[in-house]
């Protein structure tokens, strides 16, 4: 009875092996394909981050273009202005001028009596 209790844990304890061997080749597949999708991951982000940088070098050099044609732009637009407030001012005074000058005329004919025209 001691040599079949001895044959059974021998047969449970290679069973056990077996079983353990089995599930750590699928870990140790599990792990392989991990670090597969971790290096495919790594070359990807750093892919992403090449072209992350090159797009902020490429706004960071449209940002100072559009920058320094706003500063070109600047007395232009400044000068516009001027003009603006120039020809308000003129308008102004034509206005006032055209106001001043309302007062009806008189034409005087032939005859003695006068006659006045007011001019619009």
């Amino acid at each position: 009875m001691l040599e079949w209790s001895a044959v059974i844990a021998a047969v449970a304890f290679t069973i056990l092996v077996i079983y353990l061997i089995i599930t750590l080749r699928k870990v140790m597949t599990t792990l392989s394909e991990t670090e597969k999708t971790l290096s495919d991951a790594r070359k990807a982000v750093n892919g992403v981050t090449e072209e992350a940088e090159e797009l902020i070098h490429t706004a960071n050099q449209i940002s100072d273009d559009v920058k320094g044609k706003m500063k070109a732009v600047d007395p232009l637009l400044e000068s516009v202005h001027d003009v603006g407030d120039m020809l308000q001012n003129v308008t102004s005074s034509v206005k006032r001028t055209a106001l001043q000058k309302r007062t009806p005329k008189t034409i005087h004919t032939q005859d003695s009596n006068s006659v006045q025209i007011k001019l619009k």
